[in-house]
């Protein structure tokens, strides 16, 4: 356990951005399961692209996922929809 005042600020500042990393990146699972069950059943998947797509972004410029891995997912999803 940290035993100088800065490094207890600094365990407790890392563990809310933990948490935080952790809700965003659960969030973008979600958007991406759900855009592929609804791809799946032959539904219109337009407006959810865009929305996870959106999400991704935001995700790559927080840097709670990396630049790459976003660009990726992305094209990945999109060519998942075109098809």
């Amino acid at each position: 356990m940290a035993n100088h005042k800065s490094a207890k600020k600094r365990a407790k500042q890392s563990q809310v951005r933990r948490l935080r990393n952790k809700s965003t990146k659960t969030a973008l699972k979600t958007l991406e399961k759900k855009l592929r069950e609804a791809k799946a059943s032959g539904e219109n998947a337009e407006d959810l692209m865009r929305q996870t797509q959106s999400a991704i972004h935001k995700a790559a410029k927080k840097g709670i996922i990396h630049k790459k891995t976003a660009s990726r997912k992305i094209s990945r999803l999109t060519k998942l929809v075109n098809a």
